[in-house]
């Protein structure tokens, strides 16, 4: 699987990208020069300069150490919560694949149900609730994207529990959990993976809409999302305030997009090498 990856030079592509955020983010205090929360109004909306490689806003913060900060919320929130997600999916669509019956019933009809709110909506509605911060969108997120999981690891497993090897392990006497957990999930969980790394993306780009509408990471802490909110009053003045965290969104989210995609390539047997 690795030498496919290696092989899909837009997979390398995304998976560099993704280290190279991974490092800005674990080094931020290391290579932003400023305290992102620092205000110094007489440098408010200054452009690009060497001084200020992206500008300030408009209370004088420099952009540039802000982003990087930024980009520790977003990878923090998109692999928590995708975490969350692969973790509740895995356990429900592996008890609804191999046990069937009404346990699938129920668990299905349940993945149903939460499958009919409009995902975006849901969340707004919850955050109204409970209060925006960054725990709750981390949790939100995650409670509410295990579906896709669910239904894909619950697929591979109905195929894999009719296999010899596990008919042959439940002879023997092995457990529900063990033959779950040492025959099934490791060879099903190829597909679920390629979800939860199109999953980070979703979940980078929805903590960034929530944000641009003040219900996400609140302020002082810097979000890409509330940089593009702080940002959308002084558009005429400020370009770069928006271009910038705009940028980062893009290029994040197609980089984990990218690697997605190579990894599916990867996974699926279908495709010419």
């Amino acid at each position: 699987m690795m030498k496919q990856i290696f092989r899909n030079n837009q997979a390398v592509f995304g998976a560099g990208i993704i280290l190279l955020l991974i490092l800005v983010a674990v080094f931020a205090p290391k290579i932003a020069k400023y305290d992102p929360a620092f205000i110094n109004i007489q440098s408010a909306l200054l452009g690009p300069s060497l001084e200020h490689p992206l500008g300030t806003d408009s209370l004088g913060r420099d952009l540039f150490s802000r982003m990087i900060y930024a980009s520790r919320i977003a990878l923090l929130i998109g692999f928590i919560a995708m975490g969350l997600a692969l973790g509740v999916g895995v356990i429900f669509g592996s008890l609804a694949g191999y046990f069937g019956g009404k346990t699938d019933s129920i668990i299905m009809r349940f993945a149903d149900i939460m499958l009919c709110f409009p995902r975006f909506f849901l969340i707004l509605a919850v955050i109204a609730v409970v209060g925006p911060n960054i725990f709750n969108v981390m949790v939100i997120i995650g409670l509410t994207g295990w579906m896709g999981m669910a239904r894909l690891i619950r697929a591979e497993i109905l195929s894999l529990k009719t296999r010899d090897y596990v008919s042959a392990s439940r002879a023997l006497g092995a457990s529900h959990f063990f033959i779950i957990t040492k025959h099934l999930i490791p060879n099903g969980i190829g597909p679920v993976l390629v979800s939860f790394v199109f999953g980070v993306a979703g979940a980078i780009l929805t903590e960034a809409a929530l944000s641009f509408l003040g219900l996400g990471v609140q302020p002082p802490n810097p979000s890409w999302g509330n940089i593009l909110m702080e940002g959308k009053a002084v558009l005429g003045v400020g370009w770069w305030v928006i271009i910038f965290p705009g940028l980062a969104i893009l290029i994040t989210v197609l980089a984990f997009n990218l690697l997605g995609e190579g990894l599916r390539d990867a996974l699926n047997p279908r495709v010419e090498r």
